[in-house]
């Protein structure tokens, strides 16, 4: 296994403990989400919304595969989003859905994010 894939299962196991006071361990300060700046603020705002919005929820890797600065990861969810999620009438029902996610380190902390998910599964589960 990688160094990055380590430093990744860490930063995977602290999302799931929502330990974010930590999270400057593995997040760099300018990271981007999807092209977007967020900064490390911004980020972690991003993800305490998640968790907000989905009490229930927890990152399960299925697919984890990294190189010296590029990783990529398919995270497996069996979760109830609280309300609306993805624009979908979610509204407490468990849904099950992936997401793939690419990640770029810099200075062994992830810099940049790109990621899907797989929203035609959701809607599937609510027809």
């Amino acid at each position: 296994m990688s160094a990055l894939s380590d430093i990744y299962l860490d930063y995977i196991a602290r999302l799931n403990q929502q330990d974010w006071p930590n999270l400057h361990q593995f997040v760099h300060t300018d990271v981007e989400h999807n092209g977007r700046s967020l900064g490390l603020n911004g980020y972690i705002e991003m993800l305490k919304t998640d968790f907000s919005d989905i009490p229930d929820l927890h990152y399960n890797i299925e697919i984890l595969v990294a190189d010296a600065a590029y990783l990529a990861s398919r995270l497996q969810f069996n979760c109830t989003p609280k309300g609306s999620f993805l624009g979908l009438p979610v509204n407490g029902k468990r849904v099950v859905f992936a997401e793939n996610v690419f990640y770029k380190f810099q200075d062994n902390k992830i810099r940049q994010v790109w990621s899907v998910i797989d929203k035609a599964a959701i809607e599937a589960q609510l027809t």
